[in-house]
C-alpha cells in the first residue's frame, strides 16, 4: 500500500490544479454534476464550490448534507472518490478570498445576491494512482501481474 501521506499530498496537489469534479449528494439518484473545486490550501481543507441560489445541491442540501466528491485528474494519472459533508454559505469574507475571473463570469459581482457557496468537508477517500500506465501495460504483455505494480498505488485515505 503507497503511503497516505503520499497519497493524500498527490490528491491535493491534483485536485488544486484540475479542479473539475463531479458532485453529488449520498441518496440521490442524479450521479452529481461538474463543478469546480476552489482550495485555499495545497494540505486540505474544505472545498468550495460557488455556485447560484436556484442550483439544485442548494435546495436539497439544506444545512448540512453527505456528499461525494468524484474526481479524475486530467492527466488520469490520480482518480479519487471522496465522502464528506456539504453544506451551503453565502460568507462574505470567504467568496471575498475565493473571488477570481472564471467566477466572475458567471456572475454580476460579488454583490450578486444568487450567489451561493458550497462547502464540503472531507472526512476520507479512496485515492488510485495510474502512474506509468504505459509501462504497466508493455509489463503485463510480458507475463508480469499487474496487480503487483499496482498495489501501492492505491489506498483508503483520511482527508481531514
Amino acid at each position: 500500500m503507497s503511503n497516505e501521506a503520499e497519497l493524500k499530498s498527490k490528491f491535493w496537489k491534483a485536485l488544486k490544479s484540475d479542479r473539475t469534479v463531479m458532485l453529488g449528494l449520498v441518496g440521490e439518484d442524479d450521479g452529481g454534476q461538474p463543478m469546480t473545486a476552489q482550495l485555499e490550501s495545497d494540505e486540505g481543507g474544505p472545498v468550495w464550490f460557488f455556485t447560484a441560489a436556484d442550483n439544485d445541491l442548494v435546495e436539497a442540501t439544506g444545512s448540512r448534507r453527505r456528499a461525494l466528491i468524484h474526481f479524475a485528474s486530467k492527466g488520469h494519472d490520480l482518480f479519487a472518490t471522496v465522502d464528506g459533508d456539504l453544506s451551503v454559505s453565502s460568507d462574505r469574507a470567504t467568496i471575498d478570498r475565493l473571488w477570481n475571473p472564471f467566477v466572475a463570469a458567471w456572475f454580476t459581482g460579488k454583490d450578486d445576491p444568487k450567489i451561493r457557496l458550497l462547502r464540503f468537508d472531507p472526512r476520507e477517500g479512496q485515492v488510485w494512482l495510474n502512474e506509468n500506465s504505459l509501462f504497466a501495460g508493455l509489463k503485463m504483455l510480458l507475463g508480469a501481474d499487474p496487480k503487483q505494480d499496482y498495489a501501492d498505488k492505491t489506498g483508503e485515505v483520511r482527508l481531514n
